[in-house]
């Protein structure tokens, strides 16, 4: 009887988030013109407990969007400039001697840093060495902070976002693969339409100031996370997305053969998990309990884009990750 009836809130639950997820759109959209594709992958991306990278030219809106969807999400959200000279404890925080008035007693004290929030915007991470980047990852994916030997826990949700300049090259440190590999998705921001371009011109040379009013907040946003671990998967589902990371490893019996041309390493076990993780979420935001086969198919390309290594032949016949992908599917 227990399990019904937390079934029913279950179900309950999701149909409040579909209601949410449309509510959440037209908040952002009063700020945002277009790239609904890319709030709902990084909606998908904060309820299954992952991180984003975006990639896009410079003047794409990537860090407005991001303030965007951290007030209407009512999180506490913080944006760190990752520059060359940039420290570790830039970013975690660093310990400072204290006096105390009264007593004269000296002691070190702990000064939290810009990772203690819940939406992190690392601004053009690969502009920082790799010591830098290091710090922040740490912080992705054991949610603390470690520093003069204690450990501070942040606070949940915590969700990392990433900007990276595709075609600036000059002075930058490019995240190794290992790194990559912490996030959930590589999300490329695309130019807009000519439509959504004379819209954006109107409303930012214009006296007009958007409005954007929280939908969500933090505890329900972690009920929301908890309830995504519930959803149940169909093990042809399961099945399906792990066949389709398998068949990206050249060493695979039954990669195909263009696989062994073009690629020298493909995804690890962690995307598997975020195809399931990622369909999962697709699933209860369009208000429906359990995920298909297209679900996973959806979030391929972000999930798998940045973690196939391509080698010369494929640099020299001009394929890229994509390209593999889409052929992979088909």
């Amino acid at each position: 009887m227990a399990a019904a009836d937390a079934k029913m809130k279950d179900i309950e639950i999701v149909e409040q988030l579909k209601e949410a997820n449309n509510r959440l759109a037209d908040e952002i959209g009063n700020v945002i013109v277009g790239q609904r594709k890319v709030i709902d992958e990084l909606l998908i991306s904060l309820l299954a407990r992952g991180h984003c990278l975006l990639v896009g030219v410079p003047g794409l809106a990537k860090t407005l969007l991001i303030s965007t969807v951290a007030r209407a999400l009512d999180l506490k959200f913080s944006r760190i400039q990752f520059t060359p000279d940039l420290m570790p404890s830039d970013i975690t925080g660093t310990e400072i001697i204290e006096q105390d008035t009264s007593t004269g007693h000296k002691a070190f004290k702990f000064v939290k840093g810009p990772v203690f929030a819940n939406i992190v915007l690392a601004d053009e991470i690969n502009r920082t060495p790799p010591k830098t980047q290091a710090a922040l990852l740490q912080a992705m994916q054991e949610h603390e902070v470690t520093a003069a030997g204690t450990t501070y826990k942040l606070e949940e949700p915590f969700f990392v976002l990433a900007t990276q300049n595709p075609i600036e090259q000059e002075g930058t440190y490019p995240l190794p693969e290992a790194q990559l590999d912490r996030f959930m998705f590589n999300l490329w921001v695309d130019y807009p339409s000519q439509e959504e371009e004379a819209e954006i011109v109107k409303a930012t040379t214009s006296a007009y100031e958007a409005e954007v009013k929280p939908v969500l907040n933090a505890e329900e946003i972690l009920k929301l996370q908890r309830l995504v671990r519930r959803v149940p998967v169909a093990d042809e589902v399961i099945d399906y997305a792990v066949n389709l990371v398998r068949s990206t490893r050249p060493a695979y019996d039954k990669s195909p053969d263009f696989i062994r041309e073009w690629i020298n390493w493909g995804a690890g076990p962690r995307a598997s998990q975020y195809l399931i993780l990622g369909a999962k979420t697709s699933a209860i935001l369009d208000g429906r309990p359990t995920p298909e086969i297209a679900d996973v198919k959806a979030i391929a390309k972000p999930v798998l884009r940045h973690r196939l290594v391509t080698n010369f032949n494929a640099e020299a016949e001009g394929v890229s990750t994509v390209d593999i992908i889409e052929r992979l599917l088909e």
